[in-house]
């Protein structure tokens, strides 16, 4: 049991020690008595531009806890028992292969980092190729237009997310989220993940992280297995067998993890074939935006934003359309990074933003999305908002002029329905190279129409986020899985015994913290049920 204290205000000339003082002070305890002392949670209160101030909570320990709170009366004091039960009810079912986990993103790396200590052995297979190989793979794409269909922005060692930003926000609370930041942190990522509010690894630094995760659960006895794509499952009596490993081998198993992304859609139409059930998902499309960094910090910081101590900063936008009901918002914001080419399949064109752990380049840049579901799509097919996504991809291929090249649009052209003709003070980072274009020809009308309707709205909140040489490059895409597999209490597939559907890919979970906390449900259901590996 600790105390946790909240609501700890400094200035942002004021040294952190500070932020000691005043705990002790709100808990009225001596300092001495204090031990196990540490920051939970910080962030930035800028709502008032001439006074920005750090906001604090910290948790500790001293004698007499409850004699402490009691005494402090406060609201912002209080004892906090909430911790991770690591020790886990093993069933007694037997084995009799090693469960094996389908891809090594959040989800899948969680899995099987949880089974491994568990001593089950899991074997991990990633269609894309280990982070070294898949750094090189990338860039070569991204100079030349080389894709490599196996391996690139959404395929390969870490998921989608190992080149985005790296950002760990979520709307879930559970208590292992604690457990997934600390394995970051001990993988290599900068500390402060544990408590800022907004905590992000950053690209550059995700690579390494991802790659000791990997080695750590190597070394409890599992096994990870790149360049080793699931091209069929093995299925008797509606109950999984195994797998069959790039059209070549088989690899039997009465347990198998699907933590495959929301990308693998080839994947998606092979568990379709094989009857794993399916539904249509919600998720939005739009464009990236980019502006200046230094206007976004302006904007947040007021006369502050040079300040040393304040990063780049970001935003979270939200509007609803009224004209075609729908939401429009901002999302994946990348403070300080660039906007990059992240196709999988030939001759479709999707974007999505990445920044290093500085964020230190020219432009902020965010996916402006506007949500889409079951009405817009061709049919009612599970994979029908799959086939939307194919649709507009290729769409926004051919607007660009082919090659990965991207159309782009001025804000204010995009306003007036025109096609640009020079750039302003913006300049676009796109990694493949741009041509102007209207990014009406790829995009719905409705899309459009509600991405109008919400750049004059955010002008409102953020001024000059509507200027006229800001940057529209279309498109965005792959904000979350167009399905869900249907899963039940025990996250079994519906209808095939052994087969369990994790993580993002599989629709229950939007980004990397959430998709890792399933991904350990996941693991701690098939303990639940058979006994470790002997």
């Amino acid at each position: 049991m600790t105390i946790r204290v909240n609501n700890i205000r400094i200035s942002l000339d004021d040294s952190i020690d500070k932020v000691l003082d005043i705990a002790c002070k709100m808990a009225k305890v001596n300092k001495k008595d204090i031990w196990d002392y540490k920051i939970l949670k910080e962030s930035i209160d800028a709502r008032r531009k001439n006074k920005i101030d750090f906001v604090y909570q910290v948790e500790f320990k001293c004698n007499n806890e409850s004699r402490v709170v009691a005494k402090a009366n406060s609201k912002d004091v209080l004892l906090d028992d909430t911790y991770l039960d690591e020790n886990y009810c093993f069933g007694e079912e037997k084995l009799l292969k090693r469960p094996i986990i389908v891809g090594t993103g959040p989800a899948g790396l969680f899995a099987g980092l949880i089974l491994a200590k568990n001593g089950y052995r899991p074997i991990i297979l990633e269609r894309g190729s280990s982070v070294e190989k898949r750094t090189k793979d990338i860039q070569n794409f991204w100079n030349t237009g080389e894709l490599n269909l196996d391996s690139n922005v959404q395929f390969g060692e870490g998921g989608a997310g190992t080149f985005s930003d790296g950002k760990l926000t979520t709307r879930i609370k559970d208590t292992r989220i604690t457990y997934v930041l600390e394995e970051f942190v001990e993988a290599g990522a900068p500390p402060e993940i544990m408590y800022s509010g907004k905590p992000h690894i950053g690209t550059d630094i995700l690579q390494t992280v991802v790659k000791n995760i990997r080695e750590k659960i190597k070394s409890f006895g599992g096994e990870v297995k790149f360049d080793s794509k699931v091209t069929d499952i093995i299925v008797k009596d509606n109950k999984i067998q195994g797998v069959i490993v790039n059209n070549e081998y088989e690899i039997d198993s009465d347990v198998v993890i699907f933590a495959i992304g929301h990308s693998a859609r080839d994947t998606y139409e092979m568990l379709l074939k094989r009857g794993v059930e399916f539904e249509q998902k919600p998720f939005a499309i739009g464009v990236r935006i980019e502006h200046l960094q230094s206007m976004i910090d302006e904007n947040q910081y007021g006369k502050f934003a040079k300040h040393p101590k304040l990063k780049a900063a970001d935003y979270r936008l939200t509007f609803t359309s009224k004209t075609y009901g729908r939401p429009c918002y901002s999302f994946c914001m990348c403070p300080g990074g660039t906007v990059v080419a992240a196709a999988s399949e030939e001759n479709r064109l999707v974007t999505n933003g990445m920044s290093e752990y500085k964020r230190d380049k020219d432009n902020a840049n965010s996916a402006i999305v506007v949500g889409v579901g079951s009405p817009d799509f061709a049919s009612s097919h599970p994979l029908a908002g799959m086939e939307f996504q194919r649709y507009y991809e290729e769409l926004a291929y051919r607007v660009g002029g082919g090659e990965y090249v991207a159309p782009i649009q001025l804000v204010g052209d995009f306003l007036k329905d025109e096609v640009s003709k020079k750039l302003g003070k913006v300049k676009p980072s796109y990694t493949r190279g741009y041509n102007f274009a209207n990014l009406s020809d790829c995009l719905p009308n409705y899309v459009i129409g509600a991405l109008k309707e919400a750049l004059y709205d955010f002008d409102k909140k953020i001024k000059g986020f509507a200027s006229y040489d800001a940057i529209l490059t279309g498109i965005e895409t792959r904000t979350s899985a167009p399905v869900k597999i249907i899963r039940m209490e025990n996250f079994e597939s519906s209808t095939i015994k052994g087969l369990y559907p994790s993580g993002e890919g599989a629709g229950y979970a939007g980004g990397i913290m959430s998709a890792a906390v399933d991904g350990i449900k996941t693991a701690e259901k098939i303990m639940q049920k058979y006994a470790p590996i002997e």
